[in-house]
């Protein structure tokens, strides 16, 4: 992949003009910022290969635009420039993350081997990702990003804890990612061939539980006509994942933390001990430390799971790690859907950012997945997007996404324009774009009645 997207940011417009004039007849898709916070914002809007900056500028200079950039964008490089007399700034800007540095004034032909350079360079290190790839160490975290400081944290956490067998209880609200994570955990410890069982506790009816977590034996009850093994046995080695930790009834969770203690089980309707060995991770939306308090769960079990505690932030808090995040997700939304590779625009990727996901990841995933499948293009917009954000929902801005503030006629509107959009897909047959919409096909014949839409026969 070539590096061809670079923003040009100096304070003197003659000079950032001539530059980009220069890097333009070359090739290069260029665009220009009059200082620091003009080029965050570029940066907001736009994905950057290289950022081309002068070092003294008023307001926001070029080494703490560098500090912003290394901390929220740390695979653009950065090349600063230097006038006579502020070459120290520049050594001192390239221990602190920059690539290099371009004196001024300058010949063109010193820029563009400092950017063949730069290429080289980016050649080799995605040379060398690709070959960790090929290793396994990028699967075990597939999936995961982590590009704000608190991910970075937890991924850290996550490294550490994964060779032992000390259980993990994983806090954090709905669609997070805690399912995500602990499959990390496990697929980077020594155990990672073993099982890896996956259960919500809040799925399973209770009159069921025991049976399900511990088995049975064969007569133990009505229905019990073979002998069955329980989930602590199917993750024997391997890791127990509970979700939903919180919807543990009391009279289980004393069950619980008798396994946990003597690392044994006992089937109902058995008469022996089964040893297991199994590591737990526990996860819950909920509080517990207060649901310990209230007497909703048990504490010597709490302080039991919460060996190594890890908080997942809402995507809300971390939205560095919105534009990465998403642009994961649409290169393996891709590849799932086939048609080519799916992308953002400005635009797109602006409303992204600017919602507040309630939803958290699970709520963008899906959104990204219906815009991949109902955009009229590869490139999805604010147009794509925007119907598809909770009904035109407030973003993080605090802004309304349009100026109707009836949430009826907002929903309509956006209903419309989706099952505009599923028909045009679909070349107007109306099954396939009901299965698109997911309602049933007598709902879709309703509302295109409803809003008076022309379909051709």
């Amino acid at each position: 992949m070539e590096l061809k997207k670079i923003l040009v940011v100096d304070d003197e417009e003659s000079v950032c003009g001539m530059i980009c004039v220069l890097l333009q007849k070359e090739g290069y898709q260029v665009s220009g910022a009059s200082g620091g916070n003009e080029a965050l914002e570029r940066l907001g809007e736009e994905a950057f290969d290289l950022v081309l900056c002068d070092i003294r500028m008023p307001g926001m200079d070029g080494l703490a635009l560098l500090d912003k950039v290394g901390s929220l964008y740390p695979d653009i490089i950065v090349i600063m420039m230097s006038a006579f007399g502020t070459v120290d700034l520049a050594v001192e800007a390239m221990k602190r993350g920059a690539y290099d540095y371009i004196s001024k004034p300058f010949k063109p032909d010193e820029v563009f081997l400092t950017l063949r350079k730069a290429q080289e360079r980016e050649t080799l290190r995605r040379e060398n990702v690709r070959l960790r790839e090929e290793v396994g160490e990028q699967f075990s975290l597939e999936g995961i990003v982590a590009r704000s400081p608190s991910m970075k944290g937890i991924m850290e956490t996550v490294r550490k804890v994964s060779g032992y067998r000390s259980h993990v209880l994983i806090g954090g609200e709905s669609g997070t990612g805690k399912e995500v994570l602990a499959r990390a955990v496990h697929r980077m410890s020594p155990w990672k061939d073993k099982p890896f069982v996956a259960v919500n506790c809040g799925a399973i009816p209770a009159t069921l539980m025991e049976s399900e977590f511990f088995g049975h034996v064969r007569g133990a009850f009505t229905d019990a006509v073979t002998d069955k093994v329980g989930l602590f046995e199917e993750a024997d080695g391997g890791t127990l994942f509970l979700d939903e930790i919180g919807d543990l009834p009391l009279d289980l969770q004393v069950k619980f933390l008798r396994v946990i203690q003597e690392g044994e089980i006992r089937r109902v309707g058995g008469s022996s001990a089964v040893k297991v060995n199994v590591r737990i991770i526990a996860a819950t939306a909920r509080d517990l430390s207060e649901d310990v308090k209230k007497g909703r769960f048990r504490e010597d079990l709490f302080y039991r799971l919460n060996v190594v505690p890890i908080q997942i932030s809402p995507l809300r808090h971390r939205r560095e790690d919105i534009r990465p995040l998403a642009e994961h997700l649409l290169k393996r939304l891709s590849m799932r859907l086939g048609g080519g590779q799916r992308t953002l625009s400005p635009e797109g990727m602006k409303a992204l950012m600017r919602y507040p996901w309630p939803g958290n990841v699970r709520e963008m995933e899906n959104v990204l997945e219906r815009g991949a499948i109902l955009a009229d293009s590869a490139v999805l917009g604010g147009d794509e997007i925007l119907p598809l954000l909770s009904n035109g929902a407030v973003p993080a801005s605090g802004e309304p996404a349009s100026e109707e503030l009836s949430i009826k006629k907002a929903t309509r509107e956006m209903e419309k324009k989706l099952i505009e959009r599923a028909l045009k897909k679909t070349q107007y047959n109306r099954s396939q774009a009901a299965r698109l919409l997911e309602i049933s096909h007598r709902a879709l014949l309703y509302k295109i009645k409803d809003y008076g839409l022309e379909v051709p026969k």
